[in-house]
């Protein structure tokens, strides 16, 4: 029975980091006849990750446009909130009035032409 040294355990690893770089461990370790299901399997999780980063990215312009919109909104709000003080027959009176304008509210109905 042989013992284990120290200096055994580090060409061991050695050995084995030179085999990985070179292409050659899992021929060592004598399962080459697995390698498309290894290589699929990598294929997969490679699927996987890929996948994963493409919704991040997407979540992320999701989470912007959000933001976007609310400001949006917000402006929105503030432009129907004028328009509907414009539009008041009192603001507008007092806006001609402003101007020096002499139109103003109808004190008798309309007559009507007739033909």
């Amino acid at each position: 029975m042989k013992t284990w040294k120290l200096a055994d355990i580090g060409l061991f690893f050695k050995n084995s980091f030179q085999a990985v770089l070179r292409g050659e461990f899992l021929l060592r370790l004598n399962i080459g006849r697995y390698f498309i299901h290894i290589a699929y399997t990598f294929l997969l999780f490679g699927l996987a990750i890929w996948f994963s980063l493409m919704i991040e990215t997407t979540m992320s312009k999701v989470e912007k446009n959000k933001a976007v919109l609310k400001e949006l909104e917000i402006v929105h709000s503030q432009k129907v909130f004028e328009i509907v003080n414009v539009s008041r027959r009192s603001s507008v009176e007092q806006m001609l009035g402003e101007l020096g304008s002499r139109v103003g509210e109808p004190d008798k109905p309309a007559t009507t032409v007739k033909r």
